[in-house]
Parts: C-alpha cells; sequence; structure tokens
C-alpha cells in the first residue's frame, strides 16, 4: 500500500519570479536540512524548454524505532535527484523528485507544477502530488505514516523559504534567460571538469613520483 499526498499552495508573486526564486531557494533559513545541490544536466531544448537534473544531498533524522532496525553507521544523509521541464512559453514548470538511497526503507516521490493562478494572474499556483511506500516487511505502515507526516511538514518550510527568498529578491534585476542561465551552467560544468582533472593529473603525478622513489631506495 502507499500513502498519497494531494496538495495545492499558492504563491502571491508572479510565474517569472517564482522560476527565478526557484534556483535560488538555497540556502534560506527554513532549508537547514538540505546540506547541498549540484547540477548534473542541464539544457535548453528546440522548442526552448529548460530541461535540469539536479542532485541534492538532505539530512533524514530517523525515528526512534527505526533507528533500531538499522546499523548505526548506517549513513543519515539522503540522495535525492530532482528533474525539472521548464515551459517558458505556456509559464509551467514540472519538477519530479525522488530519493536514490535507503529505498528499502522509505521511498518518496513528488511531482509539482507551478503555473499562472487562474483568479490572479499575478500569482503563481502550485499543484503538489507525492507517494510514500516502504518494503519493509511488518513496519511498512508505520513508515510510509511517517513518511507522510514529515513530508507535510517539509512542505510547509519549502513555502516559507520561498516566500523568504522572493521577499529577498524583490526590486533585483530581471532573472537571466533560459539560454544564458544554461550557457553560464554548462561553463561552470566545464570548469568544475577541468579543475578534477587537474586535480587528478597532479594526484597521479605525485604518486608517481612517490613510486620512483620507493624503487630507487631498493636499488
Amino acid at each position: 500500500m502507499v500513502k498519497y499526498f494531494l496538495g495545492q499552495s499558492v504563491l502571491r508573486s508572479s510565474w517569472d519570479q517564482v522560476f527565478a526564486a526557484f534556483w535560488q531557494r538555497y540556502p534560506n533559513p527554513y532549508s537547514k536540512h538540505v546540506l547541498t545541490e549540484d547540477i548534473v544536466h542541464r539544457e535548453v531544448t528546440p522548442d526552448q524548454k529548460l530541461l535540469s537534473r539536479r542532485l541534492l544531498t538532505k539530512t533524514n533524522r530517523m525515528p526512534r524505532w527505526a533507528e533500531r532496525l538499522f546499523p548505526a553507521n548506517v549513513a543519515h544523509s539522503v540522495y535525492i535527484l530532482e528533474d525539472s521541464i521548464v515551459d517558458p512559453q505556456n509559464q509551467t514548470m514540472t519538477t519530479f523528485t525522488w530519493n536514490i538511497n535507503h529505498a528499502r526503507l522509505m521511498v518518496v516521490e513528488e511531482r509539482c507544477v507551478y503555473c499562472v493562478n487562474s483568479d490572479n494572474s499575478g500569482w503563481t499556483e502550485i499543484r503538489r502530488e507525492a507517494w510514500v511506500s516502504s518494503s519493509l516487511f511488518g513496519v511498512s505502515r508505520a513508515v510510509q505514516e511517517f513518511g507522510l507526516a514529515r513530508f507535510k511538514s517539509n512542505v510547509t518550510k519549502t513555502m516559507k523559504g520561498f516566500e523568504y527568498i522572493l521577499a529577498k529578491l524583490q526590486g533585483e534585476a530581471p532573472s537571466k534567460s533560459l539560454v544564458e542561465t544554461a550557457k553560464e551552467a554548462k561553463e561552470k560544468a566545464k570548469e568544475t571538469a577541468l579543475a578534477a582533472t587537474e586535480k587528478a593529473k597532479d594526484l597521479a603525478s605525485k604518486a608517481a613520483t612517490k613510486k620512483q622513489q620507493q624503487q630507487q631506495q631498493f636499488v
């Protein structure tokens, strides 16, 4: 059995403002459980849709009764993948998120659609769905209940964080275009890859030097 959540929220900011704030949500005072965020992939499609995949790391404090079921050395961090599709022409953004570790304990899948509010074009509506499941024999129902309660609590924090970031962004320069955003992300990824390559070369060089010195000692 899977626990299902369906909810709807409204942000009193335009879709463009919410779109800009979405990529700048972390850090904020309500997201202390979010440790890291990294862009894994980003591209602009021929029909001008922005596709992104991000990897987020969040803390995952288990309930006391669940901690007894797992070794003390089990990581408490949760790795989450987030796929998003932004359609600026129709002013919609759809996100899909799911955890990729601790899946035996619990899987939380979420789908959100950000669109212009039908009653006020200056507001943004968020339609949120979530599915919580567990494969733990004997305690799956308790785990699902706990997961659903935590999810609802995190939704409240997410909305407060959104409102905080939106308030900070008021009066700032207009957000960059999708093409500019994707280009910057691509350049940043290249820089990161180049730095990693240089570091790997440096480590390899040091290792080779050390090995050569050890061989000379035995000559």
